[in-house]
């Protein structure tokens, strides 16, 4: 079987803000990572470490203070006003939120069709045949296109913001949390669903969230964020049986196990200390605070992310 060719490459990304008083915000710092196509690579950490930062940074919506995206073969950050509008039909986004990323005034149908509108792929009959399969596709009827948003449950809703990106046949999608905002029964709906697609479409995914046991059904790697840095990466199978960085340790031993005899023995390894401030993240390693197994060399120089068995990357002194 051939090899997979890469459709989006991360190389040495970051993202500043600038939050006064001459203070930056280090929310993406010095990232690197590829996706191949028809990949779906899954992003997690904690809350503030930068996997949303990072995921519309990719796709522009914020530009980037530092490195390269390359999609394709060319730079997102580097291309002219045709290409830009060529990248923003190949690359999408479903939103964390879908009660907020969906205009109340507008129609399902015209929420649906303003990307069609926007790269002019049909018009009359055609626009709305393609606007009634889209939401067939998502598990929504032709009905709905008259309604608002305000008539839809949540998980109804997501649905939408995932016909809406599908609606102009992407490449790559950015999933922001897609499941977090949503009922534990719908969430598996939702997931199930973007496998689906992915399958059928041939779609590549970037799919961030907090959930880990999701992201292991979805992913066929995971990334590990921490205070905008990324420490571990690997194959979701040899992330989740030998996690290698202390962080990605803590983080998977607080997954609960159906089992009740396993889980009411197991160790959860509980981390102690507050999150440093990206604002002026410490020298060294940023999770060193918290580590305990935290050294000298910690202190003093930021750890490599670097490859320390096949396909298996961490950014840790003691591994």
């Amino acid at each position: 079987m051939a090899e997979k060719k890469t459709l989006i490459e991360v190389k040495n990304l970051k993202k500043y803000f600038n939050v006064g008083s001459g203070a930056i915000l280090k929310a993406v710092d010095n990232i690197n990572f590829a996706i191949k196509e028809g990949e779906t690579l899954g992003l997690v950490g904690e809350s503030g470490c930068g996997k949303s930062t990072t995921g519309r940074t990719i796709i522009r919506l914020y530009e980037a203070t530092g490195g390269d995206v390359i999609f394709d073969g060319k730079n997102v950050h580097k291309l002219n006003k045709a290409e830009q509008k060529e990248f923003t039909k190949q690359a999408q986004m479903i939103f964390q939120d879908p009660y907020a990323s969906l205009n109340p005034r507008m129609t399902v149908g015209d929420i649906v069709g303003e990307g069609i509108d926007i790269h002019s792929l049909y018009t009359g009959k055609q626009r709305t045949e393609r606007i009634y399969e889209v939401l067939n596709i998502v598990g929504l009827n032709k009905e709905h296109a008259n309604r608002f948003p305000h008539e839809f449950s949540g998980g109804q809703r997501q649905r939408i913001g995932i016909a809406r990106s599908l609606a102009i046949e992407p490449k790559f999608i950015v999933c922001d949390e897609p499941i977090s905002a949503l009922d534990v029964s719908i969430q598996a709906q939702v997931v199930n669903l973007l496998i689906k697609l992915q399958r059928e479409y041939g779609l590549t995914y970037l799919f961030i969230a907090h959930d880990l046991s999701m992201v292991k059904h979805i992913s066929d790697r995971v990334g590990v964020m921490y205070l905008g840095t990324m420490v571990e990466m690997a194959s979701s199978e040899e992330l989740y049986k030998n996690p290698l960085h202390p962080y990605t340790q803590a983080l998977l031993s607080a997954i609960p196990i159906a089992d009740p005899d396993v889980e009411k023995s197991r160790k959860r390894i509980l981390l102690e200390g507050d999150v440093p401030s990206p604002i002026n993240p410490p020298p060294g390693c940023r999770f060193k605070a918290r580590c305990r197994y935290a050294k000298d060399i910690c202190s003093q120089e930021m750890p490599e992310f670097r490859e320390v068995a096949p396909n298996h990357f961490v950014a840790c002194h003691i591994v």
